[in-house]
């Protein structure tokens, strides 16, 4: 089985929205996926909630079982789950170290600022202690329509210190409004810009999964 973490040490990235509709797109791509919520605040287990549909799978893990992550994931794959998504919190945790060690690749959604990408260097900081140089990825969230040369400037930056995912993804009412009816953009728009970047996101992002040896 496979562990995708989305992972950074900022809230406000849409790291949440990006989990959900990521598990969605691999779940409609043939993937048996689970999506599990490590964020205290709870949100993608929310989302879980509120969802009609069996697939992905939404589970919470609290703190009391965060120390048992690695048996956990194990446990999933005789169950037959091919893909866990891990959401994280948005600030440096046990809890997120130990999703950043499981992951087969950790996703670092970062917006077009340079607060930002300020803030993503912790992260980046953590994931080379724990020799993940080549198991990491950025992904530019909540970029201006159209070609602006702030999304530009952040691309050229985030390229500088690690692989950059493909497609940046717009803003897009589509994603707050897919996460409020309990849905992946895939879902509930899926002719729309925003569910193609998606689909186009969880391409890339299988892609460098099946390249990455752990």
């Amino acid at each position: 089985m496979r562990t995708l973490t989305l992972v950074t040490q900022k809230g406000g990235t849409g790291k949440t929205t990006l989990a959900a509709s990521l598990a969605v797109a691999a779940a409609e791509s043939g993937e048996r996926v689970i999506a599990l919520d490590l964020d205290p605040q709870g949100s993608l287990a929310a989302w879980g909630d509120m969802r009609d549909a069996d697939s992905p799978a939404v589970d919470r893990l609290g703190p009391d079982r965060l120390g048992d992550l690695t048996a956990i994931l194990a446990a999933l794959e005789t169950q037959g789950f091919t893909l866990a998504i891990l959401d994280t919190a948005g600030v440096a945790s046990t809890g997120g170290n130990l999703a950043m060690q499981a992951a087969t690749l950790a996703l670092i959604p970062a917006r077009p600022s340079r607060l930002d990408l300020q803030a993503t260097m912790p992260t980046i900081e953590t994931l080379m202690r724990f020799g993940m140089r080549d198991r990491f990825a950025f992904v530019l969230n909540q970029c201006p329509a159209g070609r602006s040369s702030r999304g530009i400037e952040a691309a050229n930056g985030l390229g500088m210190f690690g692989v950059l995912a493909k497609p940046a993804l717009t803003q897009r009412a589509d994603h707050q409004d897919a996460l409020a009816a309990g849905q992946g953009v895939t879902e509930f728009a899926r002719g729309g810009k925003a569910a193609e970047e998606v689909r186009a996101l969880w391409a890339w992002t299988d892609r460098k999964m099946k390249g990455t040896k752990t």
